[in-house]
C-alpha cells in the first residue's frame, strides 16, 4: 500500500510542477509575511538652527529622518541615526558622524540641565557656535531625556559597542538576531518662511522745560538664541535686560508723574527684536527714524544711548564703548556717575569701561550699541560680561537658574541711581555719592523675578516670535502701562536681497520603531530559499527518498 502511495505522490508532483507551488507557496507566504513594527516610543525633537544671514548659511539644511539608530561607538555610521547623550558629547565624535555621512544626529539632553556639572555645561556652550558655523545636510535634533528614550539609547549602545570585539561571523549573527530601532520623523522637508516680520516696541516719557530737550535712549533686545530655537530661553541674555528696562520704565514714570521731579530730559525706551541676528530690529528702527521721517527724537539732541545686555549675574559691570566719551559730554557724565554710585553704594561691584572699535568687516556686530555708533549716535552697552565672545550669550544652557534676582535688582538700582544723577545733575549740585534717589522698596524684586520667570517660561528665538505672539503683546501691555506713545515697528526681509531668511520644521515628533535589521530579511530569504530547494528535490525524488527511508526503518530479518 505504501509503495502505491509513493508512486502516486511521485507522479503527481513530477507531472504537475505548478501544483508543487500551490502546495508550498501558502506556507512560504505565512513564513515571510512581515510582522507589524512595534512602536517603541514617540517623543518631541527640536531641530538645530537653520537660517541665512547676509547671504551666509548656518546650521542644518535637512529635516527628514527615516533611518536605523546607532551610537558613535559603531564602526559604520553612514546612513544611520547617531544617538548621543550630552554627558558624553564631544565635538570630535559629532564631526565623525558628519564625515561618515550619517543619516541624522540626535543629542539627548537631561531633564534638568541646571543640575549638569558646570564643566560639561561650559564645554557645550563653547561648542554651540562651532556646531552652527558648520553647515551640514545631516539633520541634527535635540530631545529631552526620559526613561524610554534612555532605554533606547542603552540598547543601541550595547548593540553598537559589542560589534567591535566580535569576529565577522559573530557580528553577522548578532546583527541578524538583534533588535534595532528605526527613527522616523513625522514632518516634511524644511522650507524658507516668507514675509516673516520681526517686531520691536517703542515708548517714551516726555521731559519738561522746553522744546529742544536732550533725549536719553534706553535699549534692549528681547529675543533669545541657541543651537536649537525651541530650546532657547535666554534667561540672562537677554531676559535680564528686558526685566531691567521694564523696571527702569516703571521707576522713571513715577518720577515724571510729579511736577517737582519731572526732569528736563526726554526718555525713549526701545525693546528690539532680532537682536541675535545682527540687531535687525534696531537697524530698521534707526532707518525709519533717521532716514524716513522729518520729526524724531533720534534726530534731535540725543544725549546718549544706553543698551542693556546680560545683567542678571556676577559682581562686575562693564560699560562697552566704541569710542571713549569726551570729558564734559553727557556720555562722560553717565560713566562717572556709574563709577561713583558703584564705589559709594555698592563697593562689591567692580565697574570698568571696555573700549572696542567697531569692526565693519565682521559678519556680526559685537554689541547693540554699535548699531547706533555706525549712525554716529553716542552709545554704549552695559553688561556683566567683559567680552561679547562669551558663550552664554548664545546658548540653550542660559536658563532661569543663571539669573540671580538679588544681583539683577542691585544692578537695576545702580543703573537707576546713575541715570537719575545725570538727569537731575546731582553731582554738579554737590549731592554726595551715597545719596539714594530710589529706596530699597521702590525697586521691586518680585516684579523683576516675575518678568524673568515669564520670559524664561517660553522660547523667544526670533523665528518663533511673530507679530501675534504673546511675548510681543505682553511686552506692549507693560510698556503701555508706564510709557506714552507706545508703538510697534516691523522689519521684513527684502524679497530680492534678503538680509535674513528663517526656515520652518524646527519642532517635530519622532517615532522610534523596534525593528529587525535589513540583514535579517536577507538571511531569512536565504533560509527560505534553501528550504524550498530541499523540499523541491525531495518531492522530485520522492520515490528514491521513500525507498531509502523504508530501507532504514524496515526491521531486519533474523537468519538461522
Amino acid at each position: 500500500m505504501f509503495e502505491e502511495a509513493s508512486e502516486v505522490f511521485d507522479n503527481m508532483f513530477k507531472s504537475s510542477f505548478p501544483l508543487t507551488f500551490i502546495v508550498f507557496i501558502p506556507a512560504v507566504l505565512i513564513l515571510v509575511s512581515p510582522l507589524p513594527a512595534e512602536a517603541a516610543h514617540e517623543f518631541t525633537v527640536y531641530r538645530m538652527q537653520q537660517y541665512d544671514l547676509q547671504g551666509q548659511t548656518y546650521g542644518t539644511r535637512n529635516a527628514i529622518l527615516n533611518t536605523e539608530a546607532r551610537t558613535v561607538e559603531a564602526e559604520v555610521l553612514s546612513r544611520r541615526c547617531v544617538i548621543m547623550r550630552l554627558a558624553e558629547f564631544s565635538y570630535e565624535e559629532y564631526q565623525k558622524a558628519l564625515r561618515q555621512s550619517a543619516g541624522a544626529v540626535v543629542i539627548i539632553l537631561p531633564k534638568n540641565m541646571s543640575a549638569m556639572p558646570q564643566d560639561i555645561v561650559q564645554h557645550f556652550m563653547e561648542l554651540e557656535p562651532e556646531m552652527l558655523a558648520t553647515e551640514t545636510i545631516v539633520p541634527v535634533y535635540f530631545a529631552m531625556e526620559d526613561d524610554e528614550l534612555l532605554s533606547i539609547y542603552t540598547q543601541t549602545l550595547t548593540s553598537s559597542s559589542s560589534q567591535g570585539s566580535l569576529s565577522a561571523a559573530e557580528v553577522l549573527l548578532h546583527t541578524a538576531t538583534a533588535n534595532g530601532f528605526q527613527m522616523v520623523t513625522s514632518g516634511a522637508q524644511s522650507k524658507a518662511v516668507s514675509d516673516w516680520a520681526i517686531t520691536s516696541l517703542e515708548g517714551r516719557l516726555a521731559g519738561v522745560g522746553g522744546e529742544d530737550l536732550p533725549t536719553i535712549v534706553v535699549v534692549t533686545h528681547y529675543d533669545s538664541f541657541g543651537v536649537a530655537p525651541w530650546l532657547s530661553y535666554g534667561a540672562d541674555s537677554n531676559g535680564s535686560g528686558v526685566s531691567m528696562l521694564l523696571e527702569l520704565a516703571r521707576l522713571f514714570s513715577k518720577l515724571y508723574t510729579y511736577k517737582r521731579t519731572h526732569a528736563g530730559y526726554n526718555l525713549l525706551f526701545f525693546v528690539s527684536g532680532g537682536g541675535k541676528f545682527n540687531y535687525q530690529g534696531t537697524k530698521r528702527w534707526l532707518e525709519d527714524n533717521l532716514d524716513h521721517t522729518d520729526s524724531s527724537l533720534l534726530q534731535d539732541n540725543v544725549a546718549f544711548v544706553l543698551c542693556l545686555d546680560t545683567l542678571g549675574n556676577g559682581d562686575t559691570l562693564h560699560l562697552h564703548v566704541s569710542k571713549p566719551p569726551k570729558e564734559g559730554s553727557p556720555q562722560f557724565s553717565l560713566l562717572k556717575e556709574l563709577e561713583l554710585v558703584a564705589a559709594s553704594q555698592y563697593p562689591e561691584v567692580k565697574f570698568s569701561m571696555v573700549h572696542k572699535k567697531i569692526n565693519l568687516a565682521d559678519d556680526m556686530l559685537a554689541w547693540e550699541h554699535e548699531r547706533f555708533g555706525i549712525r554716529r549716535l553716542p552709545a554704549f552697552t552695559l553688561s556683566h560680561l567683559p567680552s561679547h565672545r562669551l558663550a552664554q550669550r548664545f546658548s540653550i544652557m542660559d536658563s532661569r537658574p543663571y539669573v540671580d534676582v538679588e544681583k539683577l535688582s542691585r544692578n537695576t538700582k545702580l543703573v537707576a541711581e546713575a541715570l537719575a544723577r545725570v538727569i537731575y545733575n546731582l553731582t554738579e549740585k554737590g549731592a554726595p555719592g551715597d545719596l539714594q534717589i530710589f529706596t530699597e522698596q521702590m525697586v521691586q524684586d518680585e516684579q523683576l523675578s516675575a518678568v524673568v520667570d515669564w520670559l524664561t517660561a517660553q522660547p523667544r528665538a526670533a523665528q518663533l516670535v511673530d507679530k501675534d505672539s504673546s511675548v510681543v503683546s505682553t511686552l506692549e501691555y507693560h510698556l503701555g502701562h508706564y510709557l506714552k506713545d507706545v508703538k510697534r515697528h516691523y522689519v521684513k526681509a527684502d524679497k530680492r536681497d534678503p538680509e535674513f531668511v528663517f526656515y520652518d520644521q524646527l519642532k517635530q515628533t519622532m517615532n522610534a520603531y523596534r525593528v529587525k535589521p535589513a540583514i535579517f530579511d536577507l538571511l531569512l530569504a536565504v533560509c527560505i530559499a534553501a528550504y524550498l530547494g530541499v523540499m523541491y528535490l525531495a518531492i522530485q525524488n520522492f520515490g528514491v527518498l521513500y525507498s531509502v527511508v523504508r530501507r532504514i526503518t524496515q526491521p531486519k530479518t533474523k537468519t538461522h
